[in-house]
């Protein structure tokens, strides 16, 4: 098993269609269909800037799973006070190679970054109805600090 960084748009976006298929199943009035396409081309346009990172999970030399994330500079303001952070943007494992403990592999990738980045928080959200993201995240240390809601007019 190794992780590395990443630039191969292509990879992120064909391992991304598992994730994204959870998203369109539970949430479709906000979701589109997977469009390999589309996917690609958006991955292509982020991939290389300066405050994202890619990972990729590979095992065996086969690509099973990745992390996107990106280094947040948060500039001091009248009312909060200046910090960065690493935020999870997305994480996932192809289905057949979940509960492995590739996740947590990935997660100890982040933590390794943060550090070498002299960065002491990471900061990620998941949708209410993904409960193995809530309880992975849970089982590693995570807490909720603030609650985003909404209300359809």
């Amino acid at each position: 098993m190794k992780i590395i960084q990443t630039t191969n748009a292509d990879i992120i976006a064909k391992l991304n269609r598992s994730v994204h298929d959870l998203h369109v199943q539970w949430y479709p009035q906000y979701f589109k269909e997977y469009d390999y396409e589309a996917v690609k081309a958006f991955f292509q346009s982020v991939i290389n800037k300066d405050n994202f990172i890619f990972l990729l999970l590979e095992d065996n030399e086969e690509a099973i799973g990745y992390a996107w994330l990106e280094i947040r500079k948060y500039p001091e303001t009248p009312f909060r006070k200046a910090y960065k952070s690493i935020y999870v943007h997305q994480i996932s494992i192809v289905e057949t190679e979940r509960k492995k403990g590739y996740g947590s592999k990935l997660m100890e990738e982040i933590y390794r970054i943060a550090n070498h980045n002299e960065i002491d928080l990471v900061e990620l959200n998941y949708w209410t109805e993904n409960e193995a993201a809530k309880d992975f995240y849970r089982k590693h240390g995570f807490s909720t600090y603030r609650e985003f809601v909404y209300k359809r007019l």
